[in-house]
């Protein structure tokens, strides 16, 4: 298959070394080189990281925010801390920033693949902030996880009580 029938199939491949094994229907959207070295690479489930050790990828439903500025784009992956009676408490990481000197296609692929994946969202004042609750897709499983993000600030041990106590009320 040529490169240009490969690319408008959506069946690009990535650089060597820059992604691990993918899942049987995942599929490379697009790629960036970045700034300094490794690649940033978008596929239909979710995005990998260049780390030391070897890739690894971020599900669409756990970057919480990506913003693309000045040439660079800024990740904010969660980690999942606990479920809930099926509710998933999230805690972010510390941003990560990758400058790409030739982006293509990644900050649109990211974009629409971070917003495609929410399906609701609602903002909850508590004491001390509040918490988003989001509902989310995830990537490859075709189901929809509710997630629980406090604010910084936030008393975490409400916000579980209270993630705990709505996923009692989720219907089965």
């Amino acid at each position: 298959m040529n490169r240009l029938l490969r690319r408008l199939l959506g069946r690009e491949p990535a650089p060597d070394g820059s992604i691990g094994a993918l899942e049987p229907d995942e599929h490379v959207l697009a790629w960036a080189a970045i700034v300094g070295g490794g690649h940033l690479v978008t596929t239909s489930h979710g995005i990998w990281f260049p780390d030391p050790d070897e890739p690894r990828r971020v599900g669409w439903h756990l970057v919480s925010k990506a913003t693309w500025q000045g040439g660079a784009l800024v990740l904010v992956e969660a980690v999942e801390e606990d479920t809930l009676d099926g509710v998933v408490l999230l805690a972010d990481r510390p941003p990560r920033r990758f400058g790409l000197g030739e982006p293509g296609k990644v900050p649109q692929v990211v974009h629409e693949r971070v917003t495609g994946s929410i399906r609701s969202r609602h903002h909850r004042d508590l004491p001390g902030g509040g918490a988003w609750f989001v509902q989310r897709k995830v990537a490859g499983r075709g189901k929809y996880v509710l997630q629980v993000r406090p604010d910084p600030g936030t008393d975490r041990e409400l916000v579980r009580r209270l993630a705990a106590e709505v996923g009692r009320q989720l219907p089965s």
